[in-house]
C-alpha cells in the first residue's frame, strides 16, 4: 500500500539539553584555544611576526564564544567563525587547531540544523568559496613573495607547488566531509521525527482499535443475550399466561403449561451457560460461534408452534452446506423474527418460515399474519440485531410491515466459500 502522507518537511527542535551542551562544548574549545595560542607563541609559530598572547585570547574568545548558540543561529554563528578564522590567520595569532575545529563544526551545524535548505546551502557555499578564495590569495602571495626561505620553488613540479596542492586536497576534504555530514545529519533527524510522527499515529491507532474491538465484543455479546432470552423468556411469559388462565379450571393443562415454562428456563440456562464458557476460556470461539444451525429450524418452528403461535415450515431447494457463521446467523434471525411475531402480532397470529436455496444465494423469510400491537417508531434491539447479523454474514436484509397486514422479514446471503464477518 502507498503512503500518501506527505512527507516530513521539518526536524525537531533542539531542546534544553542540547543547548547546554553547546555551552559546554564552547566552554571547552575556548579552553583548548587558548592553549593551542598559548604553545603556537612559545613555539614562535610564525616567527618573528607572532602577535602576542593578547591577541591570542582574544582570537580564542572570538572564535569559540558564538558556538554557544551554534543551534539557535546557525548562519550568523557560521559566518562569525568564519571571519574569526580569516582574520586570525591573517594576523598571525599562533593557533592553527581549534580554529579548524570551530570551521568544521560550524559549516556542520549549518547543514544539520538550518530549515531553509536553500539559506543552508547558500551560507555553506559562500563560507567555502570565501575559505578557498582566500587560500588562493594567499597561496599567490607565498609564491611571489621574494625570498628563498622554506621549500625550494624550483622546477615546473617543485617541492613548493606540491605542498599547496597538499594544501588544496585537505582543505577540499576538510570542506566536503563537514558540508556532506551536516546534509546526513539533516536527513537522519528528518527520519527520527517520522518515526516518533508515525509511532504516535500507530499508538493512537492501536487504542482506537482496541476500542472498536472492544466496542464490536459488547455488541456481540450483547446481541447473543438478547437473542437466547428474549426468544426463552417469551416463550415463558406466553406460557406463564396460559397457566395462569386454566389454573382453576383445568389443572392439567395448567400443568403441561408450567412443564413447558420449566423447559424454556432450562433451555435458556443452557444456552447462557454456553455462552458464559465461550467468554471464560481463553482462545475459544467467537460468541456468535453457537452450535445452533439451518438443521434445527424444525425445532425452533416446533417450539413456537407449541407456544401458541401456528408456524409452517418450507425448505425451497436442495440444502447444501453453508459456513457455520452463515448458518448461526440466519438461525438467529428466525428465531428474533418468531419471538417478535409472537410478542407483537396479537392473538391471532400465525407465521411462516421459507428458506430457499438459490444457485448463488440462500434466503431465509419469515412472514407473519396479524395485527402490530408494539407502538412508538423506535426499532428495537431485535431489529438492530438481525441487521447486524445480516451485514456480518455479507447479505441483505428486509424488516418492515406488510402492504396486507402483518410483518415481514427477508434475508439474502449470497453463497461462496469464504463469508466475510
Amino acid at each position: 500500500m502507498v503512503d500518501s502522507r506527505p512527507p516530513v518537511r521539518s526536524r525537531e527542535p533542539v531542546d534544553a539539553a542540547g543547548l547546554r551542551a553547546d555551552v559546554w562544548l564552547a566552554a571547552a574549545l575556548l579552553v583548548g584555544a587558548i592553549l593551542s595560542a598559548a604553545l603556537g607563541s612559545v613555539a614562535g609559530l610564525y616567527g618573528t611576526e607572532t602577535q602576542s598572547m593578547g591577541w591570542g585570547v582574544a582570537y580564542a574568545v572570538a572564535l569559540t564564544a558564538p558556538l554557544a548558540l551554534r543551534r539557535r543561529y546557525p548562519s550568523v554563528v557560521a559566518v562569525i567563525v568564519a571571519a574569526a578564522f580569516i582574520a586570525g590567520v591573517s594576523l598571525r595569532i599562533p593557533e592553527v587547531y581549534v580554529g579548524n575545529v570551530a570551521i568544521f563544526i560550524t559549516i556542520y551545524t549549518v547543514g544539520a540544523w538550518v530549515e531553509d535548505r536553500r539559506r543552508a546551502t547558500l551560507v555553506r557555499v559562500a563560507i567555502i568559496v570565501a575559505m578557498f578564495v582566500w587560500l588562493l590569495i594567499t597561496m599567490f602571495q607565498a609564491a611571489t613573495a621574494p625570498t628563498d626561505e622554506g621549500l625550494s620553488r624550483v622546477g615546473a613540479f617543485s617541492p613548493f607547488v606540491a605542498y599547496m596542492l597538499i594544501q588544496l586536497l585537505v582543505n577540499a576534504a576538510f570542506f566536503g566531509g563537514a558540508y556532506y555530514m551536516g546534509e546526513r545529519a539533516y536527513g537522519s533527524a528528518l527520519e527520527r521525527t517520522a518515526l516518533k510522527e508515525r509511532t504516535r499515529e500507530l499508538e493512537a491507532e492501536r487504542e482506537v482499535t482496541a476500542a472498536q474491538a472492544v466496542a464490536l465484543d459488547r455488541i456481540r455479546i450483547a446481541r447473543e443475550l438478547h437473542d437466547v432470552v428474549a426468544h426463552h423468556v417469551s416463550a415463558m411469559g406466553v406460557q406463564a399466561g396460559a397457566a395462569r388462565t386454566v389454573l382453576a379450571k383445568d389443572p392439567d393443562a395448567a400443568r403441561a403449561a408450567l412443564t413447558g415454562v420449566e423447559d424454556s428456563a432450562r433451555a435458556a440456562l443452557g444456552e447462557l451457560r454456553q455462552l458464559l464458557e465461550t467468554l471464560r476460556t481463553p482462545g475459544g470461539d467467537a460468541v456468535d460461534g453457537s452450535t445452533v444451525q439451518l438443521a434445527d429450524l424444525p425445532a425452533l418452528v416446533a417450539h413456537a408452534r407449541d407456544n401458541g403461535l401456528p408456524t409452517t415450515l418450507e425448505i425451497v431447494g436442495d440444502a447444501r452446506e453453508l459456513p457455520v457463521l452463515v448458518q448461526v446467523n440466519l438461525f438467529r434471525i428466525a428465531q428474533e423474527a418468531l419471538t417478535n411475531a409472537r410478542r407483537h402480532g396479537g392473538d391471532d397470529a400465525a407465521a411462516d418460515v421459507r428458506l430457499r436455496y438459490g444457485a448463488d444465494t440462500v434466503e431465509l423469510e419469515v412472514a407473519n399474519t396479524g395485527r402490530l400491537t408494539r407502538t412508538g417508531a423506535r426499532t428495537g434491539l431485535g431489529i438492530v440485531g438481525m441487521r447486524e447479523r445480516a451485514a456480518a454474514s455479507g447479505g441483505t436484509i428486509e424488516v418492515g410491515p406488510r402492504s396486507r397486514g402483518g410483518f415481514l422479514v427477508r434475508v439474502s446471503v449470497p453463497v461462496r466459500e469464504a463469508v466475510p464477518a
